[in-house]
């Protein structure tokens, strides 16, 4: 059930065009694990490629919005900590211009990752040890997601 998720996605998400067969032997999963939540006073008080961060703040029209990087994210980007807490602040829909004393609003929290990655070929390997170790002799076929 975990990997049908993951295949939807893959398959029936119109932003992107659909995985093909032949993809599959080169696709990497990554999975990252949210761990040490800690709400900050501050919206400069984190480390940019050692934290994740999540922002809550009160959009123009007045609703409450919500946005969250990977401690990745902001590193990969080249970002310091005004490119990407204004990034995220896009992301969550804010459309007014963004000034110092509105980013002093944002409430933060940090978090840490770990994040696991897999290969196809890994997930096959493993679900085929799985199978085996449940009693059933015979070898699984691979998994079709195309029927």
């Amino acid at each position: 059930m975990k990997f049908c998720f993951v295949f939807n996605s893959a398959l029936k998400d119109s932003r992107f065009p659909p995985m093909t067969r032949d993809e599959l032997p080169r696709l990497f999963c990554s999975v990252s694990l949210l761990t040490n939540f800690e709400d900050v006073c501050d919206y400069m008080d984190w480390e940019v490629g050692v934290h994740g961060i999540r922002i809550e703040f009160i959009n123009e029209k007045g609703s409450k919005r919500t946005a969250t990087y990977l401690p990745e994210v902001a590193k990969e980007q080249g970002w310091d900590h005004i490119q990407t807490i204004d990034s995220l602040l896009r992301k969550g829909g804010y459309k007014a211009p963004i000034t110092n004393e509105f980013r002093k609003t944002i409430k933060l929290t940090r978090y840490r990752s770990e994040k696991m990655t897999m290969s196809y070929t890994e997930y096959l390997a493993h679900r085929q040890h799985h199978h085996f170790q449940n009693g059933i002799g015979h070898p699984l076929p691979p998994y079709n997601h195309y029927s």
